[in-house]
C-alpha cells in the first residue's frame, strides 16, 4: 500500500515539476485571445522537438529489434511491410500530434468564457498532460515491440520454437 501512495506522489510530482517548468508556466494572465494562442503558440516547437525526440528514441528500439530479428530469426518481425507504411505513418502520427496541440488552445478559449478565474491554471495542466500523453504514446511502440523482441530473443535462447519465425 506504502508503495502505491508513493508512486502516485512521484506521478504528482512529475507533473507539478513539468507544470513549473519554462515550456508549461504562465507568468502573467492573458487578457485576449490572440495572446492565449501566442502562448500556445511559442510552445508548439519545444513540443514537436520532445515528441519528435520520443519518436526517433522509438524508431531506433523498432529498428535494432526489426534488425535483429533479422539477423537472428530470418524474419521481418517489427518492421512495417513496405517500410514506406513506417514513413506515412510517421508523419500523420506528427500531423494528428500538432492537430491535438492546438485543441489545446481552442478549448483554452472555449474554458475562458465559463471560467476565465482558471484558464491560466487549465492550460498549464492541459499543456504538461498533453505534453505525457503524447511521449507516453510515442514510446509506446517502442515498449511494446522491445519488450515482444526481448521475449522472443529469450524463447530462442531457451530453445523454445517460436511461431511466425
Amino acid at each position: 500500500m506504502r508503495e502505491a501512495s508513493v508512486s502516485r506522489g512521484q506521478r504528482a510530482g512529475t507533473l507539478a515539476v513539468l507544470r513549473a517548468s519554462a515550456l508549461c508556466r504562465r507568468d502573467s494572465s492573458l487578457n485576449s485571445a490572440r495572446e492565449v494562442i501566442g502562448w500556445w503558440e511559442a510552445r508548439r516547437i519545444p513540443f514537436n522537438l520532445i515528441v519528435g525526440s520520443t519518436g526517433i528514441l522509438t524508431c531506433v528500439v523498432v529498428g535494432v529489434v526489426g534488425l535483429g530479428s533479422e539477423l537472428l530469426f530470418k524474419s521481418e518481425f517489427g518492421l512495417p511491410d513496405p517500410p514506406l507504411f513506417a514513413l506515412m505513418g510517421i508523419v500523420l502520427y506528427g500531423i494528428l500530434a500538432n492537430v491535438c496541440f492546438t485543441g489545446g488552445w481552442v478549448t483554452e478559449l472555449i474554458v475562458r468564457r465559463f471560467w476565465a478565474h482558471e484558464s491560466g491554471r487549465f492550460a498549464t495542466l492541459t499543456l504538461s498532460l498533453g505534453t505525457i500523453f503524447a511521449v507516453l504514446l510515442t514510446l509506446a511502440p517502442a515498449i511494446v515491440i522491445g519488450a515482444a523482441g526481448i521475449f522472443k530473443l529469450l524463447r530462442h535462447l531457451r530453445g523454445i520454437p517460436t511461431h511466425g519465425g
